[in-house]
């Protein structure tokens, strides 16, 4: 116990007495350990904000969408696909009321979605689009009407030219809800009368509710676009234990009005929002795998310059090496006294560098608020003891090797190396 004593000693004294040697030794460390500190909870942060909006819409909902034959639903493929134009027309709102009539399916509505010029006046304002059926109300828990009212299914089958503006939007073109009502935007080369606004209610992710605009889906369909298909269609259901036999229902129902006979052909997607929420979990634990990988890189460059420095070290203080051995120093001593100072140094590195990332974090929910996004990014307890694990371990590793070499040199070469 003595022995491992003098050797803590000894090993705080020579990195006490290199100031400057120890703390660019630590940098690469530092750097590392706050990388794996931010990654983990940028990645916390960015789970729960995703999951929050998930849920805001109601965990008892199931929703249909369109997908890129052949491509998961959430792949990369299907993404960019729908992205570069691949136009998928086949979702009908015939069948979205097929599937309302199934037992078990509570309220829905069905929708499509496009990118327009709305005009009042001299204002023109670039804004996303939404037809919806009108029942979204009752399915979408934060859809709230501020000022005006909700157009009807009347209204929608009667193709009127009636819409609902975001709050925001309604506020840059006449300043507040109440004077939108009732007055009229251009939209190509049709007019549309604000039906109503709605409530705030900020962003999900990159998207801002506040600047949408909705319509009735099919004055959207057919007066717009001169379509007949829709996007996507969300449907509430009445039993949770009913939730897997509504799933097979929808997907049987669909895969029939399709006439899809192979998986490859299938251009629909059927997730209820357990499921989105277990693709979330799914998701994030493989990003967070893999840019751990990442970020562990610049810890191993920390490594090997600790390395470095102490073969640097074990060359420098070859004389004192010898010394202590004539004096009765044994290769443990001498082994136990520069792996500590390797361990001291990761040690230290990732202390400043579990504090440099919570630093960090700390400033990255204040920017994410500058831009209305109320992200938090936990610092958790697996987040330090993995950061800490990880460099203590490779403390001992790339320390492990010049300490060696430093327990074996003989006392005899070592001064009369000197």
């Amino acid at each position: 116990m003595k022995n491992i004593s003098v050797a803590i000693k000894l090993a705080l004294k020579n990195l006490a007495g290199n100031k400057a040697r120890t703390f660019f030794s630590l940098l690469g460390v530092i750097i590392g350990v706050m990388l794996v500190i931010v990654v983990l909870s940028l990645g916390a942060g960015m789970k729960e904000y995703i999951t929050n909006q998930l849920e805001s819409f109601g965990t008892d909902i199931i929703e249909v969408e369109i997908k890129t034959p052949g491509k998961s639903a959430v792949s990369a493929g299907n993404m960019g696909g729908i992205a570069t134009g691949i136009s998928i027309t086949t979702f009908k709102l015939h069948e979205a009321e097929r599937i309302a009539g199934l037992e078990g399916i509570g309220p829905w509505y069905a929708g499509l979605m496009h990118q327009d010029v709305i005009s009042y006046k001299e204002e023109n304002q670039s804004a996303m689009i939404m037809g919806v059926t009108a029942r979204v109300k009752e399915v979408d828990q934060k859809f709230g009407i501020a000022a005006g009212e909700m157009f009807t299914d009347e209204d929608d089958k009667n193709l009127k030219n009636f819409i609902i503006m975001g709050s925001k939007i309604a506020k840059d073109f006449f300043g507040s809800e109440k004077e939108a009502v009732g007055k009229r935007v251009k939209m190509g080369n049709q007019r549309f009368m604000v039906k109503g606004v709605l409530q705030e209610r900020g962003g999900a992710g990159f998207f801002d509710f506040d600047e949408l605009i909705y319509m009735p889906a099919q004055t959207l369909q057919k007066k717009v676009l001169g379509a007949d298909h829709i996007q996507f269609a969300m449907f509430k259901y009445k039993d949770e234990e009913q939730e897997d036999l509504l799933v097979e229902n929808i997907n049987a129902i669909l895969k029939e009005e399709h006439n899809i006979n192979s998986p490859d052909e299938q251009d629909f997607a059927v997730i209820s929002m357990s499921e989105a929420a277990d693709i979330i979990d799914d998701v994030f634990r493989v990003l967070n795998f893999l840019l751990i990988g990442l970020t562990s890189i610049s810890l191993i460059v920390g490594g090997v310059g600790i390395m470095n420095v102490m073969y640097v070290a074990v060359t420098e203080r070859t004389f004192e090496i010898g010394l202590r051995k004539s004096l009765g120093a044994k290769e443990g001593d001498i082994l136990k006294q520069f792996l500590f100072e390797a361990l001291f140094l990761t040690l230290f590195g990732g202390v400043l560098g579990i504090l440099a990332g919570f630093i960090f974090t700390k400033l990255a929910e204040l920017a994410a608020l500058r831009f209305d996004f109320f992200l938090t990014f936990p610092v958790t307890p697996f987040s330090i003891l993995l950061a800490l694990g990880f460099s203590i371990i490779v403390g001992v590793v790339f320390g492990y090797k010049p300490a060696k070499k430093a327990a074996k040199l003989s006392p005899m070469e070592a001064m009369r190396d000197e």
